[in-house]
């Protein structure tokens, strides 16, 4: 991964509740970046994450902790860490031709509503041209719990081809 500097840093920084020290955090935290970059790894203190229950629908019985899902809130030097990855591999990963151009959470310009659109578009177009339709939908949101998380590293470089640099077990 290349390096990032204290600038690309003080960037990220300046809607933190770092901003008031954006100068004197800037150049440790590209430090700490450029460490974890070289040397493949993410410092243990940093994967810690304060876990707050957060009810999933208002007025759902808060009695049962069914109705709760998770929350993890990481360091804002974690979150910094974790925007300089994205940077680097967003750019390769939306080149690929492995990427799903229909992909809508965590990628720019799409979101469910462009999703839908694209459903319905297709929907439609099936319907004008006197094919029969069947839409399934399924939930897959807890999906990423179960993941064996070797199996996606390993795919994440064979489909994707970020390098063993890059693919990291402590990412």
């Amino acid at each position: 991964m290349s390096p990032t500097s204290a600038d690309e840093v003080r960037k990220l920084l300046s809607s933190t509740c770092l901003k008031p020290s954006v100068d004197v955090f800037s150049p440790i935290i590209a430090h700490i970046a450029n460490l974890s970059f070289a040397e493949c790894r993410f410092p243990p203190s940093f994967k810690t994450a304060q876990v707050l229950p957060l009810l999933k629908k208002t007025g759902l019985d808060q009695e049962q902790m069914s109705n709760f899902r998770p929350i993890s809130n990481l360091s804002t030097v974690s979150k910094v860490i974790e925007r300089l990855v994205l940077t680097r591999l967003r750019p390769h990963l939306l080149a690929s031709p492995n990427f799903c151009r229909l992909q809508s959470a965590y990628h720019r310009g799409h979101s469910a509503e462009t999703a839908l659109l694209h459903v319905m578009d297709s929907i439609y177009a099936a319907a004008d041209n006197k094919k029969a339709t069947t839409l399934v939908n399924l939930d897959i949101s807890a999906a990423f719990d179960t993941i064996d998380h070797d199996v996606l590293l390993s795919r994440f470089g064979s489909e994707f081809g970020v390098g063993p640099a890059a693919v990291c077990q402590s990412w």
